[in-house]
């Protein structure tokens, strides 16, 4: 039995058009208690720009609530917005935006014990319902930090066919990644003689599959985006339920984590950087990419190094690194050398696409 039998779940998942419009009419149906409770919104600044009337319109439906704009996605920013909703008491933190404010306001909410709302821009990442941030310490330093996960979550289909498309794909990217993620899991679960937890297990593993085998090839169709919402809601409640953050992140994620950490000049996002190492995840699991790599393919997902800069000894390197970013994280990066030759041609293979 997993320590964590304790866990939540939010009370709302809409993924409807509009639905920014209606987000009262909704929060309504699902959790009452809180219309008239003192609100806060946290955007970013060319957001806010972007979808005023939309902002002004959540912001007049929620009492006239404020709209903070953060800077930065930091520690140091959620916990001075976390003291300001304590001081006052201001009750329901909404977010709106992509990954950073998201975090932003989950970790502000969960310190401050606000009810948060949740209402994504784009869907680049499985952070929209995961029970941690990620968010900047010193530096170029990120931290995972362990919170509560939303109250609600309100998906307007309108915004994401309209978000651009490099992040669509990167929460496309996220969501593959879990298919080595539970290889790993899995693996470190054998070598430490504990239980992989079957439910988030599932989850993960449905999440994984509801938008691999998906029929709909239109990233912007709302059917597409549909599956796409609940895919990545999935994937943070698996975390959820596991109490740890194994069901969607292995080797892959460790990978990206030492781009971020170690290379902080190439520009990639989070879900693309983790669908660039399931490749070679997978290759190091024995288990064969011809499949992800076709679908990245037919998604039109750049899994080749060298779109973003990276050369064949940077590469070789963020997998050295990738072994350092998270001491005590087994996966196959713990069983298997570090082998540059290997790397070159996994490296090649990923340049030509063959």
């Amino acid at each position: 039995m997993n320590q964590h039998t304790r866990f939540n779940l939010p009370l709302c998942l809409t993924v409807e058009e509009d639905a920014f419009f209606h987000s009262d009419e909704i929060i309504k149906r699902y959790i009452p208690e809180i219309i008239g409770q003192k609100t806060i919104v946290i955007s970013e600044q060319f957001l806010i720009d972007i979808y005023r009337e939309k902002i002004m319109d959540i912001s007049a439906d929620f009492g006239g609530a404020e709209i903070v704009a953060i800077g930065r996605a930091s520690f140091d920013e959620a916990v001075a917005i976390a003291k300001k909703v304590c001081i006052e008491d201001i009750k329901v933190i909404i977010g709106i935006g992509g990954g950073r404010v998201l975090d932003t306001a989950k970790y502000a909410a969960h310190i401050s014990k606000a009810v948060y709302i949740c209402m994504p821009t784009s869907l680049s990442n499985d952070s929209l319902a995961s029970p941690f941030s990620v968010l900047e310490t010193e530096g170029n330093a990120r931290k995972t930090i362990a919170c509560k996960i939303p109250t609600a979550i309100i998906v307007d289909t309108n915004m994401i066919i309209n978000a651009p498309i490099g992040q669509t794909l990167s929460g496309i990217g996220d969501t593959i990644a879990k298919h080595t993620a539970l290889y790993d899991w899995k693996l470190s679960a054998a070598k430490t003689g504990t239980n992989v937890e079957d439910f988030a297990y599932a989850l993960a593993r449905m999440s994984y599959d509801s938008v691999y085998h998906c029929d709909e090839k239109d990233m912007t169709s709302r059917v597409f985006i549909r599956i796409l919402s609940r895919a990545l809601v999935m994937g943070g409640l698996a975390m959820e339920i596991a109490g740890s953050s194994r069901p969607c992140s292995g080797s892959e994620h460790l990978f990206a984590h030492a781009i971020e950490e170690y290379y902080p000049q190439i520009k990639i996002s989070h879900g693309l950087a983790v669908a660039m190492g399931s490749i070679p995840a997978c290759i190091f699991q024995g288990q064969t990419p011809e499949g992800l790599m076709q679908f990245f393919h037919t998604y039109g997902l750049d899994y080749n190094p060298r779109t973003y800069g990276i050369t064949e000894e940077m590469f070789a390197d963020m997998w050295e690194k990738a072994r350092l970013v998270r001491k005590g994280r087994i996966t196959i990066l713990s069983e298997i050398p570090h082998d540059k030759g290997q790397l070159k041609e996994i490296y090649d293979r990923m340049v030509t696409g063959i």
